[in-house]
């Protein structure tokens, strides 16, 4: 059977990297592209590189007919996917890969996205889009919140280590490189490439950046009692791709253990050799995430690099991955694309 999705959002870097993957999917087709400054468009004329492919012309979200959709990707900018979510058919199952429904609080979401949540009884209903950690609820729900890119990348390398609490929980510090796709295609003067070329940057200092919610909650949860990380991002100039080290008191060999044990059974997760470390380009443009474990010169001390790509694994990928179960599907299935090297 062959299910018919809709992208909302299809002018966008999340929208195109759906596209690039359904495209070759054996078991989805895409029925709507929606954007808004672009609609009217061709596809081609948006994303040159997607110009092969049968695609249907960009509309408004309103000229959408949602009796033949099946499932709706929303990669909508924070804040706009809370009210068009609410008007769709109850039958057609969401993703949604923005922001709008990966805090359960809705203070929490005011607190960090600075706006009151408009649809805060659908925002109950849905389950955070991690799929190696919430695959049984996946699967039945109507709704799926996609994770930050920066908070996926971490939560690979630490949630076993709190959940068996094989690490100082109020010693954890995360250092993050990023691309600055993970910033979307709007237009922005310190993303200029004049601006980002040899340049390497940090941003959100002191704990302002809005992915540090959903470390809140999620680590919160696993250990029992509130959890705040230091983390840092950096700007680094790469089109693509995450890689986050993160610098912790534990034993190296026990975390390396743990993480091998846990993702061994993962198709997309690989946990590398002890004193092997990843980098971003060992996973651009797949959905797959490599960890590394190292032991330091001071005792006790371990560092864990977890490495994927921000538009892949990070977003796109990870919400077909989820899609795929909602469906009944392989969660596998149109994600099994070698990394692109170099």
């Amino acid at each position: 059977m062959t299910y018919t999705v809709a992208i909302l959002g299809a002018s966008g870097y999340t929208g195109a990297e759906l596209v690039r993957l359904i495209a070759t999917h054996p078991d989805l087709t895409i029925g709507a592209l929606s954007a808004s400054r672009k609609a009217g468009s061709e596809m081609a004329e948006v994303f040159p590189h997607l110009r092969h492919l049968n695609l249907p012309k960009l509309v408004t979200v309103e000229e959408i007919d949602f009796d033949g959709i099946d499932l709706c990707f929303a990669a909508l900018p924070h804040g706009l996917s809370q009210a068009l979510v609410a008007t769709l058919p109850e039958r057609v199952r969401v993703v949604d890969l923005g922001a709008d429904f990966r805090l359960r609080d809705p203070a929490a979401y005011k607190k960090w996205y600075g706006l009151d949540h408009s649809a805060p009884d659908l925002q109950k209903t849905a389950v955070y889009g991690l799929t190696e950690f919430y695959r049984d609820q996946i699967k039945d729900a109507r709704l799926v919140a996609g994770t930050g890119c920066n908070a996926a990348t971490v939560q690979f390398a630490l949630r076993p280590l709190i959940e068996q609490n094989l690490i100082d929980l109020d010693d954890i510090i995360c250092d993050l490189k990023n691309g600055p796709s993970g910033a979307g295609r709007s237009l922005k003067e310190n993303m200029l490439f004049t601006e980002r070329a040899g340049d390497t940057r940090g941003y959100a200092f002191g704990g302002t950046h809005r992915h540090l919610g959903e470390f809140d909650q999620e680590f919160s949860a696993l250990a029992g009692r509130p959890i705040q990380i230091q983390f840092t991002p950096h700007l680094v100039p790469n089109s693509r791709g995450i890689v986050a080290s993160c610098y912790l008191k534990g034993d190296a060999q026990a975390v390396h253990a743990a993480l091998s044990a846990q993702y061994a059974e993962e198709p997309f997760v690989v946990v590398l050799p002890f004193g092997q470390q990843p980098g971003s380009g060992d996973v651009t443009a797949s959905n797959f995430c490599h960890i590394g474990v190292s032991g330091d010169r001071i005792s006790g001390r371990t560092l864990v690099t977890s490495a994927l790509d921000n538009l892949c694994k990070g977003s796109s990928g990870q919400a077909v991955q989820n899609a795929n179960l909602m469906l009944g599907l392989d969660e596998t299935t149109g994600l099994m694309l070698a990394p692109v090297f170099p």
